[in-house]
Order: structure tokens, then sequence, then C-alpha cells
């Protein structure tokens, strides 16, 4: 039988997480392989996941959104491989674009139900490294410009929740934040040097509960796809809104997307940069360089 940890985010969802914990406990009711932990502040689910390694919990699962599975990643790399439990997640937050592209169902139920009768799939982790020598592992999309000042807009927005939070905080970028410094990007296969509004790489297809960024990704391929958008109109940026979120924006010319193992960029200014909708670098951020790099089947999910 393995021993479950289960990492709870109260604050997940702008805190609405609280309202099914009482759903996902009973569920798991008199079952001693299970163990609940609450977050407590940022950077937490990190500690408990490697905490839970450590201990010889053989799966550990992430109850909240993008952010808390971004936290657990982060721990369970921290262990070497052999000692690495199997990932869970359960979709309880914003966007929920993890579990939606790994195959975890949307029901937080069914993805409990998952937990006891899943089968684990390894999946790829990406990560980045800054010109500090600044380390941090992602798993679904890291984005440079444009998407990144979404996702710190977002933050900010209380009233709305999911896709409709983000669609809000997309629209406010493209009015107040409209900056496209020149970055010079080389991957394994290419070389570009351009002035560049946004530069996402993924690992998964959608990011911000419903933008399909990079529609061909896939989890478990050992390749990262990249979105980018050159330096555009305020207006062309609103005519492409609904191109990513149908996954339909690389027939337009100033849209680039490709595939790559390894990605270097240097920007000629700082840019803001999001992992997995966690801000790594915000709008005082002194990054300038950045490696992006994947990690074959790195993590085994259930699934």
């Amino acid at each position: 039988m393995k021993r479950v940890k289960l990492i709870f985010n109260p604050h997940a969802d702008r805190g609405r997480a609280w309202d099914i914990a009482s759903s996902l406990q009973a569920i798991i009711a008199g079952r001693d392989e299970f163990d609940w932990a609450s977050t407590e502040f940022p950077g937490h689910a990190t500690a408990l996941a490697r905490q839970a390694a450590l201990d010889g919990f053989q799966v550990v699962a992430a109850l909240g959104g993008d952010g808390t599975v971004h936290e657990v990643v982060n721990g369970l790399m921290s262990v070497p491989t052999e000692g690495r439990p199997l990932l869970a997640a359960v979709p309880i937050g914003s966007g929920n674009d993890f579990c939606h592209n790994v195959g975890v169902p949307s029901g937080h139920e069914q993805a409990m139900q998952r937990i006891l009768h899943g089968e684990a799939h390894p999946i790829d982790i990406g990560r980045i490294t800054d010109g500090s020598g600044r380390t941090e592992y992602w798993d679904n999309t890291v984005g440079i410009g444009f998407d990144a000042t979404v996702t710190i807009y977002s933050y900010q927005i209380t009233r709305l929740q999911g896709f409709a939070m983000y669609l809000s905080a997309v629209i406010q970028t493209i009015l107040r934040n409209h900056d496209a410094p020149r970055m010079r990007i080389e991957t394994d296969q290419e070389t570009i040097d351009e002035p560049m509004l946004m530069v996402t790489v993924c690992n998964g297809p959608r990011e911000g509960g419903g933008f399909q960024v990079a529609p061909g990704a896939l989890p478990d391929d050992g390749i990262l796809n990249y979105a980018m958008i050159a330096k555009v109109s305020r207006a062309m940026m609103f005519r492409l809104i609904p191109e990513v979120m149908n996954g339909t924006h690389g027939r337009f010319r100033q849209v680039r997307l490709g595939q790559c193992r390894r990605l270097q960029l240097t920007s000629e200014r700082p840019v803001t940069i999001h992992t997995d909708g966690e801000v790594f670098a915000g709008f005082t951020s002194q990054v300038t360089q950045l490696n992006v790099e994947i990690l074959p089947g790195a993590v085994q999910v259930i699934r």
C-alpha cells in the first residue's frame, strides 16, 4: 500500500479552495495511508514535498492550482531520482492548466480517486536558470515579457476567476505594458535576434486557464515548444487574442512557433518572467539573461 502525502493549499483559487476541503477529506476518511498537510506561506509546499520524499512517502499530491503543483514539483526535484515520489494533483485552482495538459480529470473528486486507482506516466520537467545562477524547475510554461506581465496583473484581480480573470489581465497588459525589447534567442535549432513582445516556452499546450499558446506541445515527448510574438501594434495584439485562445495564431507572420531542447535568451533590457504562473521576475526585475532546458521523464505523474 502506497503512503500518500496530500499537500493542500487553502489559498488556491483566491481562497475558494476552502469550500471543497471537507469533501476532499471525506474521500480519505479512515484511510491510514493518507497524511494531510496544509500550506501556510509561499514556498511551503516545496518544503513539505521535499520532506515527504525524505520521510518515505511514495506519492505526493498537490491539492490546489498550478502554483501548488509548481511548488510540489520543485520539492520533488530537490531529491535524487531514486528517492523521488510519484506526483499526483487535484485541480482546485484558478487555471488548472497542468492537470488539463497531463490528463488529470477536472473534477476534484474524480482526481482524488485517481490518486488511489490511476496509473503513473513519466513527464518532462523544465529547468530555468537566470544570469545570476538562480535556478527553478517548472512543469508547464515559462513566460517572458507579455504573458509574465499578464500573470502579475492577474494577481490584482479578485472579483473574477479562471479564464475570465486571465483574459481581463491580458487586456490590461495590452493597454498598459507594450514593451518589446530586442532579444537574442539561441536554441539548439536556430538563432533569433529581434524585438520580442512575448516569448513563452511550453511543456504543455495550454496556459492561463484556456489559452492554447503551444497547441503542439506534449508534456512527455522530451521536447520544449515555444511561441514568440514579435513587436506588433496594440490593435494586432487584440486581433491575436482569439487566435491564441483557439491555437491558430501560428498562421500569422508575426508569430513564431518552434521546438527545441534548450534555449538561451539575452535581452537588451530586464524582463518580467513567470514559471507556471508564479512570478520569477517582476516589475523590478534585473534579469536580462536566461537558460531554459528540458529534463525528459524527470517525474512520474498519476493520471
